[in-house]
Parts: structure tokens; C-alpha cells; sequence
């Protein structure tokens, strides 16, 4: 192996080192490089100076697969990237190509951005035909040589997970237009820290972000071929490095995260990160070579006999879980964002295709899967999978393993069905009461099932109930892309209006789809922005932008915009979620087979009669009654002593206006206080007097109430 002329030779052999840890390690005589590359016949450190000058250095150590080496003379700071050399065989899946600078996948920092798309391949015209002489130096981001972290963790929140309230967040989006955070930190790290976003967050009843990824992201080809950049972060190109993007100070990243951390943490707030471990942004073999399948595409990827990628994930590649190197890497990943960034827990997008090994069947006990919960670093934090891959084999709501909570687009669809008035009561009563037909009968939780209306994938609430198609023409896809189930109304008029009832209808079903999801038992996950009354004028899809768009016009939430009124009703709600235990338990409801012999669980109909076999099979049945007994709730402080409540009487109703009779079990309290009522703007009852089980009251449309027992 030689240098090209313009840098310099090699003449260098570095100390031995050590294989582990991977990535650039500051020792004692200096940083030790470590690369998993098995398959290569020589691989080299290149060091970049600040003009594109590079020093190549052979690591002349090879265990396990690992090339390793200590190079005196580099500090912290100092940017680099990898060579590799090896065979040309893309039908095996080999990929050497020594004229392309590789990032260093263990790499805690990465500096530059893409440059031409095609100095980035590593062949010349056939992805499977002759290798590529173009160097992609000053074409691909560096990997930076980082100091060991310098100051202690803060200390976690760890909030239960019956007590968990998920909120889920883009770090640019939330505060790039925030009137109370500095202009120099809108859109960062930072801007999270901002006492303004943390006294929201804590006002409305937020227990834990969920991050959207903050892993550095590289866009995809196809998105870069469009003048766009990939907006939500789905392309990993690095899984222990912060996106650059969201510093507020370029090269701070790291500490700044660490600030973040810690200032979400001393407002009582977790943060879970969704890390995207299923595929990178290499793409398909068509795609640019820029860490991983220049250095090991057998061991990192998935392919087929004929070295073509086998596309689990609808991106054009998937990682292959139950690869040593992977299992490794990934493990390494997720401990170092919890040890030393400071994390509480992960979202898996895709998490199937993490389940897959070979890309068969799923197997909840799969390498990968077992190595996470297993670890008992990563076995102490929240984990929540997006259970399912792009494939229909993929889709496993309910089948992941006892340590695993689960997006649960059932509940989502099942929600909106009843409040577009398109379901019956049936399967509505499942969700509110745990999807215990999904999560029951083993060793899970009710909070298994991680309930949402809405998320980052898909309409905002507000757009869920003000169009009945998708607008996303604006991503370049002519409408193509993005979902066209949405199970959305749009209650007379598409997109924006001043027609006051249509308006006025538009917010009574926001306020009801907001109270059903934070009043189910479960796990609520909360969109951000969504307490807001925050639009994305109808897209459904708003994963990208254009290249150049700043952050404050990157589907930011507009601030000045606030539905203050939505904002104190949120608030409300998730306050009578946090006073009533009866309604967000630890254990699946029982029915009639508690040791009273009494349920813990009945359901009523309008009138207040236990509903009947029809009434469950009738889809145009549009009112429910839960009676929830609150004496035995069978949930527990962390401390151990049993949690007490009282019985609470929930009502849904999607109709028009009828004559409710209130309903109670004869054998219980038959007198209550209403405390919720979502027919209002704020949520507050318009009396708070006793009523009597047998009462009839009226409701003018779509409802969602809760009253509390109170006497005999």
C-alpha cells in the first residue's frame, strides 16, 4: 500500500494499543485508534490538518478483526478519517476502495458536510462493475478526536413508568421560533435549557421528551438529488456523535448536549432518544460509501447471495442485528449515550428489523434485542420499540419481549376511528383499558403499550381534524408520499377557515382525541406542539426541507400562535391523570374474577345498563361508561407502600346530544364529583356539585368526562 504523492509517505508504525475500545481513545502515550475492518488487508489513520493536508498512518495490528494502533503525536481536536484496503468483490459484498475517506463508525464527533454526491461512490459507473478512482477527501465529513468527558452526570429523574407522560420533540422545530429563548440558541441543544421551555413542559405535565434523533444525520442521496435536506434525522451517520446541527456553537456539540441533559434533569423531565440502529445513510450498493460499507458491508449490512442489500427498512439497506459487529456496535452506542451523554432510555425506530436475524421471521429473544435487555446498563433504562419494519412480516405490536413498551398504532387508529364517528364502542373499551388483548396475559404492563394520537410520522392533531386528505406537495414527491390512511375529518371546509362552527367543532374534537389519549391506561405520548394548536398546513410527511431553509422555517413550531386556552386545558387533563392512580394502574384490570368477586372494571352504556353482547357488536353505538373501582388499584410507590384512590367513572361519548344517565354498580359508591369535562375550553366542569348515580344529565356533543366517587 503507498500514500498519493501530495501527502505524506508512510514511515510510521504506531505503539501496539489495544483492539478495545473501538473508535479514538486518549492514553497515557497518546490516541488510540481501534477499527473493526476484518476483511482488510491494511487500513490507515488519516490525519487531516486544518488547510486538507493529510498524514496517513498504518495501524499495523490486527486481533479480532480489529485494527488498532497509539499515535503519539495527536491531541484532542484533531480531525481524521480512514482508508481501508482490501479486495474489490462487490458480489461478495467486499467494497475496499482506498481512495475513499471513511468515517470512523465509533467515531464521538464528526465535523464538514457532504460534498459532491459522486466522489461519494465507491465504483465508477455499476454499483457491481469497476471500483472508483475519484478520492472523496473534502467530500465527506471528518471524525475529531474527542477528550474524555470532564465533569459528573446529573442525576436522573427515573420516573415510574405508570407516571410517565412521553412528549415527543425535534430539537430544532421546538425552540428555532421560541420568543423566551435567546436568539443565539434557537433551534439547539441549548435552546432546550431555556427556562421559558422547561416551565411549559413542567406546567403542562411533561415527565419525558422524546427526541426525535440527535445521532449526526446524513442526508439520503435521493433527498440531496432533490435540492433537499432530511429534516427529522431517520439517516444515521454516526451513532455516538450529536448532530452538529443543533450546536449553537459550531464544535460544541458534546458539551452542549451534556448541558441539555442536565438542565432537562434538574427540572424532573427524562429524555429518551429515538436512535435509528435499523439502517444508516449509505443507502442501497447504489449508495455512497462513508463509513460502514467501505470498511465491512458483510458484517454491517444484510445482503443477499449476490451482494445486494436486502431492504427490511425501505431505505435501501438494513443493518444486520444479529452480526457480532453490530450487536457490538450497537450495545456500545446505547451505553455511552447513557454514561457519558447522560440519557434515560431509547425509542428503536423500526425496531423489527432489529429482530430479524437473516431477515426471517422475528424473534423476540433475537441477538440484538437479547444483548439490550440484558445489559445491565441498558436493562435500567426506558425502552420503547417501534414495533414493526417496513415489511408486513415485520409488524409485531405486542410482540416484543416483557422489558420492551411499544408504539401502539392500534390504539392510534382505534381513537381516531371512534372520534371520526366511524367505529362503535368495542374495541374503543380495549384501548382505554390497556389493550390488554395485545400486552395481557404474560409478564407486561399496562404502560407496555405506549398510547399516541399523533406523532412526528403522520398529521399534527390540529391537521387531523382540518383536512381529510394529505398536502405535501411541498416535499418534492408530487403528493406521493406519506401515508393516505389517516382516519382525519376536516368537519366542512379543507384546511383553514373563519366559519366560527366549523372552528368550534375542529377544537371540541381536538379536546376530546387530547382527553380519551391521556385518560387510557397505558403509556401517553404527547406530539409536541400539539397542546399548541400547531399546524403543518395539511402535510403529513414533513421529513424534509429545502437545503439551505434556515431552522426558524424548518416546520417550527410558531410560538406567537399559541392556543392558550388548548395549552391550560392540556395542563388540566394531564393534572386529573396525575391525581387519579385508578386510571393509569400497574396491572391489566381483572374483571370478574377479583378475589371480591367483584370487577375492578365494568362498562355501561347511555342509559347506565351494563352493555349488553349487541350493543358491544354495534358499530353505531357511540357512548361508553367505565366505572373503574378505586379500593384495590394493585399499584405500588417506588417505596413499596400501596398506592390508594377512589373509583372514578369515565364517559365517552362521539354522538350529538343526548340525555346521559350516570351509572354505578350496585354494590359501590353511587355518589360523584365531576372534575373533567372536555366539552369546555379549559376542561373544567361547569358544576362540580354531587350527582347521584341514576342522574341524568345532558350532553350537547362530543364528550369525554370523569367524575370521582364520594360517599355511599
Amino acid at each position: 500500500m503507498s500514500s498519493n504523492s501530495h501527502h505524506n509517505a508512510l514511515g510510521e508504525l504506531p505503539a501496539t494499543g489495544s483492539p478495545f475500545p473501538l473508535g479514538a481513545t486518549a492514553t497515557e502515550s497518546g490516541i488510540q485508534f481501534a477499527v473493526h475492518s476484518p476483511e482488510a488487508d491494511g487500513l490507515e489513520i488519516c490525519l487531516i490538518d486544518p488547510d486538507g493536508g493529510e498524514r496517513r498512518v498504518e495501524l499495523g495490528s490486527r486481533t479480532y478483526g480489529i485494527w488498532h494502533g497509539v499515535i503519539r503525536d495527536v491531541d484532542a481536536g484533531a480531525t481524521y478519517g480512514i482508508r481501508a484496503h482490501g479486495p474489490w468483490n462487490p458480489s461478495r459484498g467486499l467494497r475496499f476502495n482506498s481512495h475513499k475517506l471513511l468515517l470512523d463508525p465509533a467515531a464521538r464527533q464528526i465535523s464538514g458536510r457532504l460534498g459532491a454526491a459522486a466522489a461519494l461512490l465507491s465504483y465508477e459507473d455499476d454499483p457491481f462493475g469497476h471500483a472508483s478512482t475519484v478520492d472523496s477527501l473534502g467530500h465527506v465529513p471528518l471524525s475529531v478526536v474527542t477528550a474524555p468527558a470532564n465533569r459528573p452526570l446529573s442525576p436522573r429523574p427515573e420516573v415510574p413508568w405508570d407516571q410517565t407522560v412521553l412528549y415527543e420533540m425535534h430539537v430544532g422545530a421546538y425552540t428555532a421560533r421560541h420568543p423566551g429563548v435567546p436568539p443565539e440558541y434557537r433551534g439547539t441543544y441549548l435552546g432546550l435549557t431555556a427556562p421559558a421551555v422547561l416551565e411549559h413542559l413542567r406546567r403542562i405535565g411533561v415527565t419525558t421528551i422524546e427526541l426525535l434523533p440527535v445521532q449526526a444525520m446524513l442526508t439520503e442521496p435521493d433527498v440531496r438529488s432533490r435540492g433537499m435536506r432530511n429534516h427529522w434525522g431517520y439517516s444515521t451517520g454516526a451513532f455516538f456523535a450529536p448532530d452538529p446541527r443543533f450546536a449553537s456553537t459550531p464544535g460544541a456539540e458534546i458539551t452542549e448536549f451534556r448541558t441539555m441533559v442536565d438542565a432537562v434533569h434538574a427540572a424532573g423531565i427524562e429524555i429518551v432518544l429515538d436512535v435509528v440502529y435499523n439502517h444508516t445513510c449509505e443507502s442501497s450498493v447504489a449508495g455512497p460509501s462513508i463509513s460502514w460499507r467501505g470498511l465491512d458491508a458483510p458484517g454491517y449490512y444484510l445482503l443477499d447471495g449476490r451482494g445486494q442489500d436486502v431492504d427490511l427498512t425501505g431505505c435501501g439497506n438494513t443493518v444486520d442485528s444479529a452480526s457480532p459487529a453490530v450487536v457490538r456496535m450497537v450495545c456500545d452506542s446505547l451505553r455511552y449515550w447513557v454514561t457519558e451523554m447522560g440519557v434515560d432510555g431509547f425509542r428503536f425506530d423500526l425496531a423489527s428489523a432489529l429482530g430479524r436475524p437473516g431477515g426471517w421471521r422475528f424473534d423476540a429473544r433475537a441477538p440484538l434485542l437479547t444483548a439490550i435487555t440484558t445489559d445491565p446498563v441498558l436493562s435500567r433504562t426506558k425502552l420503547i420499540a417501534e414495533p414493526w419494519d417496513a415489511t408486513g412480516a415485520g409488524y409485531e405490536v405486542g410482540g416484543f419481549g416483557s422489558m420492551w413498551s411499544e408504539w401502539n398504532d392500534r390504539y392510534r387508529d382505534t381513537i381516531r376511528r371512534f372520534w371520526a364517528g366511524q367505529s362503535g364502542v368495542r374495541e374503543l373499551a380495549s384501548r382505554l383499558a390497556g389493550s390488554g388483548d395485545i400486552y395481557g396475559g404474560g409478564s407486561r404492563k399496562p404502560w407496555a403499550s405506549v398510547n399516541f394520537i399523533s406523532a412526528h410520522d403522520g398529521f399534527t392533531v390540529r391537521d387531523l381534524v382540518s383536512y381529510a386528505a394529505k398536502h405535501n406537495e411541498v416535499n418534492g414527491e408530487e403528493n406521493r408520499d406519506g401515508t393516505n390512511h389517516n382516519i382525519s375529518v376536516n368537519h366542512g371546509a379543507e384546511g383553514p377557515t373563519n366559519d366560527p362552527a366549523i372552528l368550534s367543532a375542529r377544537a371540541r374534537h381536538v379536546r376530546a382525541l387530547l382527553a380519551t389519549l391521556a385518560l387510557s391506561t397505558g403509556t401517553p405520548m404527547l406530539l409536541a406542539g400539539d397542546e399548541l394548536g400547531h399546524t403543518q398546513g395539511g402535510n403529513n410527511n414533513a421529513y424534509c426541507v429545502p437545503e439551505d431553509t434556515p431552522a426558524a422555517l424548518a416546520w417550527a413550531i410558531d410560538w406567537s400562535t399559541a392556543d392558550d386556552d388548548l395549552v391550560a386545558f392540556v395542563s388540566r387533563l394531564l393534572r386529573v391523570r396525575r391525581g387519579a392512580p385508578a386510571l393509569r394502574q400497574q396491572e391489566f384490570f381483572i374483571g370478574r374474577d377479583t378475589p371480591s368477586g367483584r370487577p375492578d372494571l365494568v362498562w355501561f352504556d347511555a342509559a347506565g345498563h351494563e352493555l349488553s353482547i349487541e350493543a358491544w357488536n354495534d358499530d353505531s353505538v357511540r357512548t361508553l361508561q367505565a366505572w373503574v373501582d378505586g379500593g384495590d388499584i394493585r399499584s405500588f410507590e417506588p417505596e413499596g407502600l400501596p398506592v390508594a384512590d377512589v373509583s372514578a367513572l369515565l364517559i365517552v361519548h362521539s354522538g350529538g346530544p343526548i340525555e346521559l344517565t350516570l351509572a354505578c354498580p350496585a354494590w359501590a359508591a353511587s355518589q360523584f364529583v365531576p372534575i373533567f369535562d372536555s366539552s369546555t375550553v379549559d376542561g373544567a366542569p361547569s358544576s362540580t356539585s354531587t350527582v347521584q348515580a341514576g342522574s341524568v344529565i345532558p350532553l350537547s356533543g362530543p364528550t369525554v368526562m370523569v367524575l370521582r366517587s364520594e360517599g355511599t
